[in-house]
């Protein structure tokens, strides 16, 4: 005759019959290398950041971001085309194509772009001297360009100036004639015998 278990042998997690247990069982080996490396963790945060993959600092673009070369552009595609060669906006750096230029610019403004190309999303901060020298730059930048816009003046300007002037001359040189002339008469008048004038029928010249 089978001899049955006891409430605290089935409780104990024994399989005396040999029936499967369901209890779960727990790694002691496991759960306490995962305290000790959570300890390592808590009291040497130097030591775990050593295990991660340093990245660079975000740094800014050398290049121009080409968004209008294909626009307007006719171009097949087929299920076997490779990735650069269908349509829209191919990045080489992650191998995937984006269908839009505003969601192209936001790919490869974003985390997992920047993490291909070997960058953080952690910019350098700036001392109070790169500040400095930054706002020297744009000073001196500005300066540059008020000189050139006075130096490149419009030329349609420039000739429309010399137009209004020469005619602001000829209008001059008319008046000039016209007065030399009228001063030519009242002196030609004045030589002329009122009397004499009278006798002719006429009052003078000019008048």
């Amino acid at each position: 005759m089978t001899k049955l278990p006891t409430r605290n042998e089935t409780s104990s997690g024994c399989n005396c019959l040999g029936m499967t247990t369901y209890r779960k069982t727990w790694d002691k080996d496991e759960f306490a290398k995962k305290a000790k490396d959570r300890l390592v963790a808590e009291n040497e945060p130097e030591i775990v950041s050593e295990r991660k993959v340093k990245r660079e600092l975000l740094r800014p673009r050398d290049h121009k971001v080409d968004l209008d070369s294909k626009l307007g552009k006719t171009m097949v595609v087929t299920k076997d085309s490779p990735s650069a060669m269908q349509g829209g906006y191919y990045c080489k750096v992650c191998d995937c194509v984006v269908k839009d230029s505003i969601n192209y610019l936001d790919h490869i403004n974003g985390k997992k772009h920047q993490r291909n190309l070997g960058m953080s999303m952690k910019v350098e901060r700036s001392t109070l001297d790169q500040v400095r020298a930054r706002f020297e730059k744009n000073k001196r930048k500005r300066e540059e360009e008020e000189k050139n816009k006075a130096e490149d003046y419009d030329l349609e300007a420039r000739a429309q100036e010399r137009q209004e002037e020469e005619e602001r001359q000829r209008v001059l040189k008319r008046q000039r004639k016209k007065d030399k002339k009228r001063a030519a008469n009242e002196a030609q008048d004045d030589d002329v015998d009122p009397e004499l004038a009278a006798v002719m029928g006429f009052g003078g010249f000019g008048k």
